[in-house]
């Protein structure tokens, strides 16, 4: 008699999404692709479609760590359900998505629907430049802008030089107006300051005389690039800290589509003793009280690189959900570049660990207004990050 192995039958995936929070969430979900694929009959990297209650597509990604992103709405104390089934999905909207950027030394920059940010690379440590922390581009468009902002701006140095060079001082200002990403276009701009600072939201070990600050990044990889999620590995020089010849920083930050915050996940190769590790924000001379020192997060409202003709603020912070860090101002002997100082989080960083953190920013002509809206929305972030919507696979 010949026997013949039992095969699974696949069958169509659903996704429970449970919000057991008293307010509407918004956020994308998390589900194992290889438990989905399984049960689907598939394999690794083919096809599917994922749809909503209304039986619409709806946009979905694979990680680079095996993930099935879902962006999800749930009602608060509600369910949202999902099916997975096998099939060739429609064209996405990217959302969420980054690149170097060699022709501007070397820069890393990416963006969602909410705010942009970069981080600068090895041909600015090269060229001098004291460009340290980690930069905030505003925008209010969910459409990607960051492109578009480097290559108008780029390709026309050249143009504007040579009206310089033929004595159009006016043409070389009106064109250099028309085409800067330090200008408001009707998009958003580039109005951050960071100079030799953390800028928006970097990490540094510290010492007795305070931050000890990261230059640039040595290498990078982009595991993911949307179009609901953007995750960058980032290594950076050896450093000597202490009696520790070569230690060397590792960043693994991610930014998902919706979300004012990114995540950072930072630890220390070569450290042999525990030491203290801050993150923040730098607080810079034009304001100096906007600042708010809680117990599992520092916030700013920054007064961008032009107060007086700007009128507009740029909200930036770092959030600690996991607990053991202290929070406090750390401030400068000497201002530096107009820089008075840094809203951090402090902890004891111990050798082999990996410290998680969040940061991000708002801008007051987007969708955040008022620094009292800033507040809320980074409490109402820190609660969802401790209870997470609850998910289950059938």
């Amino acid at each position: 008699m010949m026997l013949f192995a039992q095969q699974t039958e696949a069958k169509d995936v659903t996704i429970t999404v449970k919000n057991n929070a008293d307010v509407q969430r918004q956020e994308l979900v998390e589900v194992d692709a290889a438990s989905v694929y399984k049960t689907l009959g598939i394999g690794k990297g083919e096809p599917f479609i994922v749809r909503n209650a209304l039986g619409q597509e709806v946009a979905a990604q694979v990680t680079y760590d095996g993930k099935i992103l879902v962006d999800a709405a749930v009602r608060p104390m509600g369910t949202a359900v999902f099916t997975i089934t096998k099939g060739t999905p429609k064209p996405m909207k990217t959302f969420v998505c980054g690149k170097q950027y060699p022709e501007r030394v070397d820069d890393v920059a990416w963006e969602n629907d909410r705010t942009a940010y970069r981080v600068y690379g090895p041909a600015l440590q090269r060229s001098g430049e004291r460009a340290f922390g980690v930069d905030v581009w505003v925008k209010n468009t969910p459409d990607l802008e960051v492109d578009k902002r480097y290559v108008t701006e780029l390709s026309n140095h050249h143009k504007i030089q040579e009206l310089k060079k033929a004595g159009k001082d006016r043409e070389a200002l009106e064109m250099t107006q028309a085409t800067t990403y330090h200008y408001d276009h009707g998009y958003g701009l580039d109005c951050y300051k960071v100079g030799p600072t953390l800028g928006g939201g970097a990490p540094a070990l510290m010492d007795d005389n305070g931050l000890i600050l990261p230059y640039c990044y040595k290498t990078y990889e982009i595991l993911d690039n949307g179009p609901l999620r953007f995750t960058v590995k980032l290594v950076y020089n050896p450093a000597k800290i202490g009696k520790d010849a070569n230690v060397v920083e590792n960043r693994l930050l991610s930014l998902d589509k919706g979300s004012n915050f990114n995540r950072m996940e930072v630890w220390f190769d070569g450290l042999t003793q525990p030491r203290k590790l801050a993150a923040g924000v730098v607080i810079h001379s034009e304001d100096t009280e906007s600042v708010v020192l809680g117990k599992d997060m520092v916030l700013y409202a920054d007064p961008t690189d032009n107060p007086a003709k700007q009128n507009f603020q740029i909200y930036v912070g770092a959030l600690f959900p996991y607990g053991n860090v202290a929070t406090q101002r750390v401030a400068d002997a000497v201002p530096v570049d107009g820089a008075a100082g840094h809203a951090v989080g402090v902890t004891e960083y111990k050798p082999g660990e990996r410290f998680v953190y969040y940061f991000g920013s708002a801008w007051s002509k987007n969708d955040v207004r008022t620094f009292n809206e800033w507040k809320l929305r980074a409490s109402e972030t820190i609660d969802a990050l401790r209870t997470p919507l609850k998910v289950t696979v059938e």
